[in-house]
């Protein structure tokens, strides 16, 4: 097996490569790009390098697009076979590429010779320092449970309305549906345009953008109803020095209480089908349970990342089922194995 050297192709144009990179790329007899939809692939064209994409197998797995990195990765290993491979991807190799990180963990010998990354270019776009933290996630394995809206985040290849429908529909369960946020498109380069419009017009758009981006400006802790970040930090406040007196003055046990009372007016709302107020039920339940961590931290018993560890764990331990393909496919064999895994964490206990 021969080596494969990665390039990055910029996030624009030929004259965002760094010029050592294009003085080795421009003196191969051959090159292999993910794709040509990139102003600099083009470039690189028409000063006649011989060049061959991966763009056909995008079309092969049109409805599969999570097989598209897989099979590109499957070519540029067979073709190392027989000699060194030269591949171009857009931007710089070691930034969110996963025909890359594919790469890296197979058993080949790699090299990344260098690029250029489209961050710097759409944080000057947008006129932000991201010295307070920033998120970079794709828009196709966007997990709204994993994003931290205190941060700022770069959402990449939003470049079809379907795709930014999707991504809306996500970022509206953490954000307000009139947040402003800002598409970017050709950061850094001569065409480079920035539109700041409400989160619920993301979609509004027809054609296909290959270099389009999207930036979400983090919220005020009191705008970030929808993190449990924020939740920790008020209750941080409502147990710290200049807190609430009466919490303050509570333990674990006199909270005790309160747990019975608003799971009994949980038990209420349920019994009338109220759904809007299990909700709320629930939140003060939720509620009661970390004043109890609050306290315990506060008295330096325990603390919530230590209930959160337990409890993780304890998830993650009695649902092999779920996590490691054990076999329990109905409820008197799930029943039978939490019994084995219980009578193991009680001897394991002894």
């Amino acid at each position: 097996m021969h080596t494969i050297y990665i390039f990055g192709l910029g996030p624009s144009h030929l004259g965002e490569i760094p010029k050592q990179v294009y003085d080795t790329v421009i003196q191969q007899e051959k090159i292999y790009l993910r794709t040509m939809e990139h102003p600099a692939a083009q470039e690189l064209a028409a000063e006649g390098l011989e060049i061959q994409s991966f763009d056909a197998i995008y079309e092969k797995y049109d409805e599969a697009f999570e097989q598209v990195y897989p099979a590109i990765v499957e070519e540029i290993l067979e073709l190392a076979k027989s000699g060194d491979v030269y591949y171009g991807v857009p931007g710089h190799p070691s930034v969110a590429e996963k025909s890359v990180q594919l790469l890296l963990e197979a058993d080949v010998e790699t090299k990344i010779i260098g690029g250029k990354s489209f961050i710097d270019d759409l944080f000057a776009a947008v006129k932000v320092d991201p010295i307070e933290g920033f998120q970079l996630v794709d828009a196709f394995d966007l997990n709204a449970d994993k994003l931290f809206p205190g941060n700022h985040l770069i959402i990449m290849q939003v470049f079809h309305s379907f795709i930014a429908g999707d991504v809306k529909l996500s970022l509206m369960d953490i954000y307000p549906d009139d947040h402003e946020i800002c598409i970017v498109d050709a950061a850094g380069s001569e065409e480079e345009k920035t539109s700041w419009i409400p989160l619920f017009e993301l979609d509004y758009f027809e054609d296909v953008h290959n270099l389009r981006s999207v930036y979400v400006p983090p919220l005020k802790r009191d705008e970030a109803v929808a993190s449990f970040a924020t939740t920790q930090s008020y209750l941080d406040d409502i147990f710290g020095e200049n807190g609430d007196v009466w919490a303050k003055e509570q333990s674990g046990l006199e909270l005790l209480n309160y747990i019975q009372e608003e799971l009994d007016e949980l038990k209420e709302a349920y019994a009338n089908d109220d759904i809007d107020n299990v909700i709320e039920e629930i939140g003060d339940l939720l509620m009661q349970i970390l004043y109890q961590t609050a306290v315990g931290e506060k008295e330096d018993l325990f603390s919530l990342e230590e209930v959160l560890t337990g409890v993780n764990q304890k998830i993650r331990r009695r649902h092999p089922h779920v996590f490691d393909g054990v076999e329990a496919n109905t409820i008197e064999e799930v029943d039978a194995l939490w019994q084995k895994i219980k009578a193991q964490e009680r001897q394991d206990k002894e």
